[in-house]
């Protein structure tokens, strides 16, 4: 299985062209669209909605996803292979922390080098998506193995996205309840929901709360588990079924609610009640 991923539209032709390459070389092979309506050049919503998507699929599948404002710069065109599937994509961010770093041992990573696995020999400028990307998926679906399409590159040389990390603040203490964590904001879905990059698993099953952190205000916001724990229209702490802690609005919008207060990359920490 091939899935694309795209900041194209359905407006234009874009997205059917590279189905179209695809299904020139790999004729056959199965493909899903994961979503083509990533707001133009946002890596960080592309990352978000690959980093969702990708584990639910079936050994083997390949995702490409081509959200790339450097097109026809210098910037690499890659392709990693990681125990279940491939992914291929701009070296931009949109890839480079997908995997955790125990998984780096199993990971191989190269740069869409082999102008013989590219759909022409000098590719367009602006189009790498039909004449670098797309080729290379169809390929690795039909089973060429990916070190045939280019040079191996270290994982530690990819682009990371342009995100605050996640991260322990106070790393001296052991008491859970006594630790804080620091986050950010890595993307906003259509419901409003502010998603950060702090993990569920932080919680560990204690009573917890989010502050969020502007220039001028500071919130905090009370964990709970289910939006309907607190009144409607009120807002809310929740891990999300993506498995991340998101600041919700119960039927509504979060994001409509703190309007000009919180964005993609606002800080946010976590700390623990008594």
């Amino acid at each position: 299985m091939i899935t694309l991923l795209s900041d194209f539209g359905l407006q234009d032709a874009y997205v059917a062209v590279m189905r179209g390459v695809i299904a020139s070389i790999a004729p056959g092979k199965p493909t899903c669209d994961l979503t083509h309506q990533i707001p133009p050049q946002d890596i960080l919503a592309a990352r978000f909605n690959l980093m969702m998507a990708y584990p639910h699929f079936p050994e083997g599948t390949v995702h490409l996803a081509v959200v790339d404002p450097g097109v026809g710069s210098n910037r690499r065109a890659i392709a990693l292979q990681y125990p279940n599937g491939f992914l291929v994509g701009p070296d931009n961010g949109l890839l480079g922390d997908l995997f955790a770093a125990h998984l780096a041992p199993s990971i191989t990573a190269v740069s869409l080098t082999n102008a013989q696995y590219w759909r022409v020999n000098r590719p367009s400028h602006t189009f790498h998506g039909r004449d670098i990307f797309a080729p290379a998926a169809a390929h690795l679906a039909n089973g060429v193995p990916i070190t045939a399409l280019g040079d191996r590159i270290d994982l530690d040389t990819l682009v990371q996205p342009n995100l605050p990390p996640f991260r322990l603040v106070n790393s001296q203490s052991t008491a859970q309840r006594s630790r804080q964590y620091a986050g950010s904001l890595q993307y906003i879905d259509r419901f409003g929901n502010l998603i950060s990059n702090i993990p569920g698993q932080a919680v560990s099953g204690q009573s917890w709360q989010v502050e969020l952190k502007t220039a001028h205000r500071r919130i905090d916001f009370t964990g709970v588990k289910t939006y309907a724990d607190v009144p409607i229209g009120s807002l809310c702490a929740v891990i999300g079924g993506h498995g991340w802690l998101e600041i919700a609005c119960n039927c509504g919008s979060a994001a409509k609610a703190l309007e000009g207060m919180a964005e993609v990359g606002t800080l946010l920490s976590l700390t623990f009640c008594d």
